[in-house]
């Protein structure tokens, strides 16, 4: 069995002019507004890169591996059922 792609917290801080949907490189989670699950082949520095050239030059960015699944309630529902499908 492949091994799974790697996990990322994404935070993204737009301004609420910004409306265009943005796709993520891999599969992505939306937890809350602005902040996502993704699991991509991408390194840290290639998936930052492809995000960041989507967005204004005034938007935040985080991008951070996960080693593990992060612990988290009251988020976007099917958050947990996505985390455990994504992983097989």
């Amino acid at each position: 069995m492949p091994d799974a792609q790697p996990l990322f917290l994404v935070y993204l801080g737009v301004a609420a002019s910004f409306y265009r949907p943005l796709h993520f490189p891999g599969d992505a989670f939306t937890l809350a507004d602005g902040l996502f699950l993704v699991r991509s082949d991408l390194t840290r520095s290639g998936l930052y890169h492809q995000i960041k050239h989507r967005l204004p030059t005034d938007a935040a960015l985080l991008v951070a591996p996960l080693a593990d699944a992060p612990k988290f309630k009251r988020l976007h529902r099917g958050a947990l059922r996505w985390l455990r499908e994504s992983s097989d």
